[in-house]
Parts: structure tokens; sequence; C-alpha cells
């Protein structure tokens, strides 16, 4: 029985690591891929002397260093945030199918980031990362609101997402509404974020939304035992001494945070955050948090700098949105998801 039971943590361990390594692999090539990709073509030998040495061609250091690490960068952390908050949600909710963007949080942070870029810059000439990370998050926490208030009249899970789709489609509509009375140059700006690029992010932005982002990270891998007690159901985690109700508002604060700071640097984008950690849970074979969290943020990573680079030269010269992308790899998931849970209630 001992044996069996050190066998089966020695399979487990070599799981992990094996799935661990195998994220950081793909992540490394994904990055060396995406900058040696593009409209002009860079050397695998001159990218690696303009990132060690800054040295190259006046031309090459510019498209490396300006345009594609951080749009790498973006790619990269907001990804894994995207992730990171799907998993809060989907543990807030006990429901795998919870996400960001199914339940309306991302088209609630962009439609107050629209509004803010709308109505502020009639007024001012300039707005701040910052500003962009508050509306957004003010807007998602708004959207939340509306669908915990769903949650409490609606008990089925599945009529609980129809009332998030239509909050989506209800910020959504708004959002179009303004922007049907926007200035012209208002207009292209909103167009190109409302569809969810990565596209044109500068290292100033790199640096706030990397420490939000990373922020969160850490805070949420500190929580993982009381997460780990929330997942065995709220009698258990009080019973643990974890106070349920700030627990939860930890969780709606953290996920939301996140989900608006991804919208307001690259714009509502769909289903990462239901996909990947389901897909880690498949790959890991379990729901412990303390595993789940880091590789459903090197997941996210990995999803997102993929699909960007699908973005990028799949039709080249045209540029897909990411959003597109993502939903055409996600949704299948989420669909396969979904056949899953009602063949198990059959």
């Amino acid at each position: 029985m001992e044996q069996r039971s050190a066998d089966n943590s020695i399979l487990r361990r070599s799981r992990y690591t094996a799935v661990f390594l195998g994220l950081l692999i793909a992540l490394a090539a994904l990055v060396v891929w995406n900058i040696n990709t593009g409209s002009v073509h860079i050397g695998v030998g001159e990218i690696a002397r303009i990132l060690f040495t800054g040295k190259g061609d006046d031309t090459a250091v510019g498209i490396v260093w300006k345009l594609r690490l951080p749009r790498i960068a973006a790619a990269a952390v907001l990804g894994g945030g995207l992730a990171l908050s799907g998993f809060l949600m989907q543990t807030f909710f006990g429901n795998p199918i919870a996400g960001p963007f199914v339940l309306g949080i991302s088209s609630g942070s962009k439609l107050f980031v629209a509004l803010t870029m709308i109505v502020a810059l009639r007024f001012v000439s300039f707005i701040s990362s910052w500003m962009m990370v508050v509306a957004a998050f003010v807007g998602a926490l708004i959207a939340m609101g509306f669908v915990l208030l769903a949650a409490k009249a609606i008990r089925q899970m599945s009529m609980l997402l129809v009332a998030g789709i239509m909050i989506s489609y209800i910020c959504s509509a708004i959002t179009e509404f303004l922007i049907a009375f926007a200035r012209d140059s208002d207009i292209v700006n909103l167009h190109t974020w409302a569809q969810g690029s990565f596209s044109g992010t500068k290292w100033g932005e790199v640096r706030i939304f990397t420490f939000i982002v990373l922020g969160c990270f850490l805070l949420v891998f500190c929580l993982s035992k009381p997460i780990g007690a929330f997942q065995m159901g709220e009698a258990y985690a009080q019973s643990m001494g974890v106070n349920v109700r700030r627990f939860r508002v930890v969780l709606i604060l953290l996920s939301s945070l996140i989900a608006g700071c991804v919208t307001a640097y690259a714009g509502p984008i769909s289903f990462v955050g239901i996909a990947v950690p389901h897909l880690v849970k498949l790959l890991l074979k379990t729901a412990k948090p303390i595993v789940v969290i880091p590789a459903s943020f090197l997941g996210g990573a990995v999803f997102c700098l993929f699909c960007d680079y699908v973005a990028r030269t799949a039709f080249a010269p045209v540029e897909l949105s990411i959003s597109t992308v993502t939903a055409l790899f996600g949704a299948p998931v989420v669909i396969v998801m979904l056949i899953r849970r009602h063949g198990g209630r059959a």
C-alpha cells in the first residue's frame, strides 16, 4: 500500500514536471518565433546579437525593441493574466464554463474604457494608462455585480451564463452607441482596440500591466491553500478557518482587476479564461491550485503568443483581431466541455 502511494506520488511529480517543462519550452520557442516573424525578416543570429549586445542595424534594432518585444510581452503577460482571471471565476462560481468574456466582465470593462476614451478626450489631450485601468476595473466590478445579482435569482449555471451573455450584449450595444457619437479620430483608435489586439504596445505600458498582473498572480498563488479549501465547498472552507464572505470578495476583486487590466490594454479577448484552465487541468490531471495557478498562467501566455502569431501571419499583410483567433481555437474546447458535462448528467 505504501509502495503504491509512493509510486503514485512519483508519477504525479513526473507529470507536473513534464507539463511545466513543456510549457516553458513552448513559451521560449514562441518568443523566438514571434521575434523572427514579420514583414521585415531578421535572422536568428542578428536577433541574438540585438538582444544580448543591443547592437545591429538601426532598423532591425528598432523593430525588435520597439515593436516586436513589447507586443510579445503583452501577449505573454496579459494572456497569462486572462487565464488566471478565468481560473478565479471558475473557482468562485464552481463551474468550469465561467470566464470573464462569457459572463460579460470583459464587456463591462470595454464599455467603461470606451466611455473614458470618448468623454475624457473632449476635455484633456492625454489619457494615462492608470486612468484606463481604473475605468476598466470599475466596469468589470459593475458587470460582476449584475452577474452576482443574477446568480442570486438563478440557480442553474446554464441560465446564469445566458444572463452573462445578455449583459455582454447590452454593454456592447451601449459601447457601439457611444462610438456612433464619437469624433472620427477617436473612432479609429476605439475600433482597433475594441476588436482586441496586442499591437502598438509601448514599454511604459508593459511596465504598468506587468506590475498589476504579476502582483495579482503572487497574491493568488499565496492564496492557493484557501482556494483549495474553497473548492471543496464553503462548509469545508469554514471548517479550515477560511472567512468565506471575505474570501469571496477577494476573489471578485482580483479576478475583476486582472480582467479589467487585460481589457484596458488589449481590448476584449474571448475564451482564453475558459479554455486554458480546463486544458491545464486535463494535462496535469489535478485541480490543486498550487499547481494549476502557475500552469494556467504559463498556458495563457503560450496560448496567446500562438494566437497572436496566427493573427499576424495567417492573412498577412492583413492582421486579424486576437479575439477572432482565440475564439477559433478556444470555442471548440468549450463545446467539448459542454458535451462532456451533459453526457455526465445523462
